[in-house]
């Protein structure tokens, strides 16, 4: 036994791709792991003064992301690319882990979940877990070490009991969650249905959610960007050189129609980078266009040169690494004549803010529709991240059509509208914000082919044909159809069968025994005759057929699972059609809503006779009047954040009037996060959101403004509200002005890059000074008895400056006291200055928006 895990990697060759998450320690780390058990650490090679994965030596990839340049090359040679995570559960098992749950393609949404179900009946158990191994995630029949979710409908059940008992790290969520992320095709965050006190359960479906940051937007919120974006900030003085550029030969499309003296800074920038720019598209590397057309770009996309549109080479200046610009939707070039059947559509947005409504408008007008911040009663379409708000109750009385982003995206990704039936396209979770998965949608590049650039061109230099024969081999090797469409996992090696020699059906039962996945069925080409399979009779007319699923895995739950799927779905959407059919076709099923109506109408007549009877007949069979339109509301010129306002404390029927009220003058009260103009106190105060909107300059008016907008039901001036507080001024030793202005001119960025740690037993708990730390740009760490080394140890003279301060907010317990030497040492062996100061030392710092420092803030000093 002892010989065989010796050998859980052997005959294997692997090759690392770098990243953010897969950096240079831990690719030494898990190599040694690797040569220690049999393996071979194959490093990358250099092709043209660009590392690469030497893809004929190697028969593992360990990457944490797909976005990397060789990823398709990987897909048609079926070599398997799979998460750092994956040797260390090989190791755990003592021979090699399935691929499947460990591919980083973010198309398997569950790829890190192992799952075990507790009181939840058995067929919706089966469904649960043949459905969630479809999408890349792993059964458990047993609470172990490796459980990251249990789903259980309450606490009784024993396993819930064992991992609360054992402080497992796994999460305790209700079977909601699972349904909901199978419907949306993406997963979601599992906070509101954790498990004892779910906010799923308790909370009001209405109740105000917090908006969660657009992490996948940054960089892609428009197809046009108005500018060339700075380096990082944490860059001094001049940008760096770029390395993506290397070896890489740039075009520039003319239907960019950009300014001489910015293409001169591109030009500047990718020859100091090592790249080259060229006119001829034959000879690019990379082609930039705006547009899906011309013969520029249908040359440049059948030959398989990287196709991307500014913004794409904006983002990959400013990040100074390569992405795909398949990747994110507005990194490619759109279409000139937009989307067919968005022409003419009128589309409004609700509940996205920030980057996430820049966005959606921006892929609005790439569809040809028309983007309204206003709703009327002409527009067809709202797309809301939830389905609650003032423009959800009006669209819904208008019959407008409400969706989320989803629609959109997937119909920009398809190239054609997609109806609105769908049921991902209408599900909104009740307590979730869809915008933490905006912007995760990527295209498939086999639609773009058929559309835009089909065919090929008769010569082709052998480099362009073999990157059109890896192209057609990589969508072969993918999954055709179900859930995992164009996902690819490739095939692993093992003594008992060869790749090269065994047929197909040989190696799927081999693979099937040896790793419990069997072999990804291949994708059929379009001329490829096959008997038909017998198809279950379907009443015509129906919007949408439910697609054909390909189960993967060998265990009869998820062939349960999609069978039952694929069964039910066109009973329920025949039943709902048959529901809603009148008496006037002659023709059908007898029941429901036309055997109702037909006995209503029968007893309508029996009573006819009498005068009264007639004459209310003939009073109904007037012609309706119209409904009156809605009236549509002022559009938002103020955004309020409030703190500390009185006036609705314990009356909530009161709140909910005011704020309707203030929403007619034009002003939206908006949760503490969010956007805003202004900032409503009736004094200085040092709470979270006080902070928090400072940093952002906001323009800080008096309670009374409001108060007296509501008084006197008109919009007042707030610049004559402007909050004056001499007598807090004095106590916190700042000039309010003064810091605003400040504010204004730090623009969120006071801490940046300056790390502060914090306690865990810090008085009033770490919560809020993380909010406010972050709101200043600051890094701020937790620090307890368990933190390892997170400041990187440097020699003084290695250092080209002097030490930086780092600070540890602390208060003066026993418990946190311990922690001081250990802190002092990291700072130290780490070339910065120490710095244990009390929490009031933040408060102060964000009040006053000056970063200043004085001894008394130290514990050792404050506290005494």
């Amino acid at each position: 036994m002892a010989e065989q895990a010796k050998s859980v990697f052997s005959d294997c060759a692997f090759s690392f791709v770098p990243c953010k998450e897969l950096t240079e320690g831990l690719i030494n780390e898990l190599s040694q792991s690797i040569e220690k058990y049999g393996g071979k650490v194959v490093p990358l090679k250099t092709v043209k003064s660009k590392k690469t994965v030497p893809l004929e030596d190697v028969t593992h990839i360990i990457a944490n992301s797909i976005d990397f340049p060789q990823y398709t090359d990987t897909t048609s040679m079926m070599i398997p690319v799979v998460k750092s995570k994956w040797i260390s559960a090989s190791l755990a098992k003592g021979r090699q882990a399935q691929i499947r749950p460990f591919t980083p393609d973010p198309r398997m949404f569950f790829s890190d979940v192992v799952l075990t179900c507790a009181d939840i009946p058995p067929t919706d158990k089966d469904a649960i877990i043949g459905a969630t191994m479809a999408m890349g995630g792993m059964d458990s029949e047993n609470v172990t070490k490796l459980t990251t979710h249990i789903c259980a409908l309450s606490m009784d059940d024993p396993k819930c009991q064992l991992a609360v008992d054992k402080k497992l790290k796994c999460k305790i969520v209700l079977p909601h969650w699972f349904d909901d992320c199978f419907k949306l095709g993406k997963r979601i965050d599992e906070g509101p249905y954790i498990l004892p006190d779910p906010e799923y359960l308790r909370a009001n479906p209405e109740d105000a959610i917090k908006v969660p940051s657009s992490q996948h937007l940054e960089g892609a919120t428009s197809a046009r960007p108005d500018y060339l974006p700075s380096p990082s900030e944490d860059i001094v003085g001049a940008r760096p050189t770029l390395t993506v550029f290397k070896g890489t030969k740039v075009m520039l499309s003319a239907d960019l129609s950009i300014r001489d003296r910015l293409k001169n800074i591109i030009q500047g920038l990718v020859k100091t980078g090592g790249g080259e720019m060229v006119d001829d598209v034959e000879a690019c590397d990379w082609f930039i266009c705006q547009y899906r057309d011309g013969p520029q770009y249908v040359r440049a996309s059948q030959t398989g040169k990287t196709v991307g549109n500014l913004s794409w080479l904006y983002y990959v200046i400013t990040h100074n690494d390569w992405t795909s610009p398949l990747k994110r939707l507005l990194h490619y070039p759109v279409p000139r004549e937009g989307i067919p059947g968005f022409k003419g559509k009128r589309i409004t947005v609700s509940n996205y803010g920030g980057e996430a409504r820049i966005y959606l408008e921006n892929l609005i007008n790439a569809t040809g529709a028309t983007y309204t911040k206003t709703m009327k009663s002409d527009n067809t379409h709202l797309i809301t991240a939830r389905k609650s708000g003032e423009k959800c109750e009006a669209a819904h009385d208008w019959g407008i059509e409400i969706v989320n982003h989803l629609w959109i995206e997937d119909s920009y990704v398809k190239c054609q509208m997609q109806p609105v039936s769908q049921g991902r396209h209408r599900h909104f979770p009740p307590r979730t914000h869809l915008g933490e998965i905006i912007g995760t949608t990527r295209f498939d590049e086999k639609i773009l082919q058929t559309l835009y650039f089909p065919g090929g061109p008769e010569k082709l230099s052998p480099s362009s044909k073999r990157k059109r024969k890896v192209l057609d081999k990589a969508d072969e090797n993918s999954y055709s159809e179900g859930p995992a469409e164009g996902v690819s996992i490739g095939r692993q090696r093992h003594k008992d069968f060869n790749v090269m020699t065994d047929t197909d059906a040989e190696y799927a039962q081999k693979t099937t025994e040896a790793f419990g996945v069997p072999a990804p069925a291949k994708r059929r080409a379009s001329n490829q005759f096959s008997t038909p399979a017998k198809g279950r009779h379907v009443r015509t007319g129906k919007e949408n057929e439910t697609p054909s699923t390909v189960s993967s895995a060998s265990r009869s739950a998820k062939d349960k699972a999609l069978n039952r799927l694929s069964v039910l779905a066109p009973d329920i959407a025949l039943y709902e059609k048959e529901k809603k059919r009148g008496l006037k076709d002659g023709h059908g099923l007898w029941g429901g809503k036309r055997a109702a109506d037909y006995i209503d109408r029968e007893n309508l007549n029996r009573s006819g006779s009498s005068p009264v009877a007639g004459e209310e007949k003939e009073a109904k069979s007037e012609k309706r009047p119209a409904k009156k339109a809605r009236p549509t509301l002022p559009d938002v010129n103020m955004r309020v954040v409030l703190t500390g306002f009185q006036r609705w404390v314990n009356d909530k029927h009161r709140e909910d009037a005011d704020r309707k009220k203030l929403r007619d003058l034009g002003i939206a009260v908006v949760p503490d996060g969010q956007a805003c103009d202004y900032l409503v106190a009736p004094h200085l105060v040092r709470t979270v959101k006080f902070l928090r909107n400072l940093s952002k300059g906001a323009t800080i008016v008096s309670s009374s403004w409001i108060e007296d907008c509501l008084d006197k039901k008109q919009l007042l001036d707030p610049q004559d509200y402007i909050l004056k507080d001499e007598e807090n001024e004095q106590k916190f030793g700042i000039k309010l002005a003064t810091s605003v202005r400040r504010a204004r001119e730090n623009k969120g960025k006071l801490l940046w890059n300056i790390p502060i740690y914090c306690t865990n037993n810090i008085k009033n708990g770490p919560a809020g000074y993380q909010a406010i730390a972050e709101a200043n740009g600051a890094i701020f760490m937790m620090y307890g008895t368990r933190s390892g080394t997170t400041i990187k140890p440097t020699n003084p003279e290695e250092d080209e400056g002097g030490p930086d301060p780092v600070y540890l907010l602390s208060n003066t317990s026993p418990e946190e006291k311990k922690l001081w030497n250990k802190f002092e040492t990291m700072a130290t062996n780490g070339n910065m200055e120490p710095r244990i100061v009390a929490a009031d030392w933040l408060l102060d710092v964000v009040m006053n928006q000056e970063v200043t420092f004085d001894e008394k803030y130290l514990v050792t000093n404050f506290f005494n």
